[in-house]
């Protein structure tokens, strides 16, 4: 018998300071930003466990949506994004100015050409994978909501879907939108994964 673990990952909304590089900067949600995830989740679904990055933008929303379905809730620093050194806080026109080539060689090649000081791609998704497998591993059977970030929930679609890392840009990861994923269990099989949808509404 198959049992399968389901796990709809959720990217938080709009968030105060426009578009910039905002790895750990810890900026709040903008009541757009708010309303745009309860406009996500208000379908509903039979979730059994909530999962959160520890920054605000994630972790507010998660507490309250958490009390008010009387869910239960944990906060997982490993989801956190990543951390883009001296790039964080900065829009890309910044960037540009200052460096006219750096965005479009990260893009290219994120872990050659990383900014100064920052979380290197290949760390990064250790840590995020780490922290994948060890919540599929405890939720097993389970409907888990995980509210996180862009960067995060590239990585873990990039692994189901092996992708390789110059593509994770291929993946448009939209504010308060949500993919689900569902891991198949098998008796004396490995663990499989697909993507049931991606970036749809419950």
């Amino acid at each position: 018998m198959t049992k399968i673990t389901t796990v709809d990952l959720m990217r938080h909304g709009e968030v105060e300071g426009g578009s910039r590089f905002r790895g750990s900067t810890d900026d709040p949600l903008t009541e757009l930003g708010w309303q745009q995830m309860l406009d996500t989740l208000n379908a509903g679904s039979e979730w059994t466990q909530i999962i959160s990055s520890p920054l605000q933008r994630c972790k507010k929303f998660a507490a309250h949506w958490s009390e008010e379905n009387s869910l239960p809730l944990s906060i997982n620093n490993n989801f956190q994004e990543m951390h883009f050194g001296d790039w964080e806080g900065k829009t890309a026109e910044e960037i540009i100015v200052s460096s006219p080539d750096a965005l479009e060689k990260f893009w290219q090649n994120p872990e050659r050409f990383a900014p100064a000081n920052s979380e290197r791609l290949s760390e990064f998704k250790h840590r995020i994978l780490t922290a994948w497998k060890e919540i599929i591993k405890q939720q097993q059977g389970k409907h888990v909501l995980l509210i996180s970030h862009g960067g995060v929930i590239r990585s873990i679609l990039a692994h189901i879907l092996e992708m390789p890392d110059h593509a994770l840009l291929k993946l448009e990861i939209p504010l308060a939108g949500i993919s689900r994923v569902n891991i198949y269990h098998e008796r004396d099989k490995p663990d499989s994964s697909s993507l049931v949808f991606h970036a749809g509404s419950l």
